[in-house]
């Protein structure tokens, strides 16, 4: 496929995620640093402090939060190489944005980990102190999608760092965008199969692309809200807690939807139930809370 050049991608997000039937809401992640970690996502990546307790910092855009940091000194450490977080991907409205901050990572001496041109999207990658993997990252329209076979086909191009920066001059960071979101959650799983049977199956999400050792779903027609790979955790077991690292994904998503997947649930399965909220364990013990959503 020959990629379109900077000047054909538009100035606003597509609003293809935003009609999209399931949505992430907020990451909850435990630290053992809070105000280490909280410092990181407010410098690196612009985000508001929303609300700041000695053991829980809230932090987001225009009042909405994006990620729940929950402090606990006597969580272990994770292991790369366990079930759990893959890393959080921020959605940024456009690709001058994505350029704009690309800019500030390197005025900032950020530590990038890589970057790609995945054909959907555009990404860099990095982690924050305690090795919690991030995606920061800006989605090519959806009308030229590369699809294949009822599929989104998906690639690991290498990335025009400098069209990106070049296109983001027009536009300086001056912090998270509004209309940013958290896209989606990539996920560590112990096997494909046991993740397509919980967040295919039981939860709804659609597959829409396969690739080697990583599975991707969707809904709304978007390229993914979640993703599961073994790349770093073939095999792995359910998660021993207490731990660093994820402690729940939120999916925001219709009544309806949270009913259908009540009625699928295998008799005998644990769930938390909250007026509007029912919470899930997936096979390696990661909190899915679904969450009622109007839109």
């Amino acid at each position: 496929m020959t990629l379109q050049s900077p000047s054909a991608f538009p100035s606003d997000a597509d609003p293809i995620l935003a009609g999209a039937p399931h949505r992430i809401g907020r990451v909850s992640l435990t630290v053992h640093d809070l105000a280490g970690v909280g410092r990181f996502y407010t410098e690196a990546l612009g985000l508001d402090r929303i609300e700041e307790t000695a053991e829980r910092a809230t932090l987001g855009i225009d009042g909405r939060v994006l990620l729940d940091l929950r402090r606990d000194p006597a969580a272990r450490q994770r292991s790369p190489r366990e079930a759990g977080l893959f890393h959080t991907a921020f959605l940024l409205p456009s690709r001058a944005d994505l350029g704009a901050w690309l800019a500030h990572a390197g005025r900032s001496g950020l530590r990038l980990q890589g970057a790609a041109d995945h054909l959907v999207s555009e990404a860099v990658y990095l982690a924050d102190p305690e090795g919690n993997g991030i995606e920061v990252y800006a989605d090519r329209p959806s009308a030229i999608w590369p699809r294949a076979d009822g599929q989104i086909e998906m690639d690991n191009a290498p990335l025009d760092a400098e069209g990106l920066i070049t296109e983001g001059a027009a536009r300086p960071w001056g912090g998270f965008p509004k209309g940013g979101s958290v896209g989606h959650v990539h996920l560590q799983v112990g096997a494909l199969e046991a993740a397509e049977a919980f967040y295919g199956g039981l939860l709804g999400f659609d597959v829409t692309c396969r690739y080697p050792g990583g599975t991707f779903f969707g809904s709304g027609g978007y390229h993914h809200q979640l993703a599961t790979n073994v790349w770093n955790s073939r095999g792995a077991g359910p998660r021993a807690f207490p731990s660093t690292g994820l402690a729940e994904v939120e999916i925001l998503t219709h009544p309806d939807a949270i009913e259908r997947v009540r009625a699928r649930l295998p008799a005998g399965t644990e769930a938390g139930e909250e007026a509007g909220r029912l919470t899930l364990r997936d096979p390696w013990g990661t909190a899915i809370a679904l969450v009622a959503s109007a839109r």
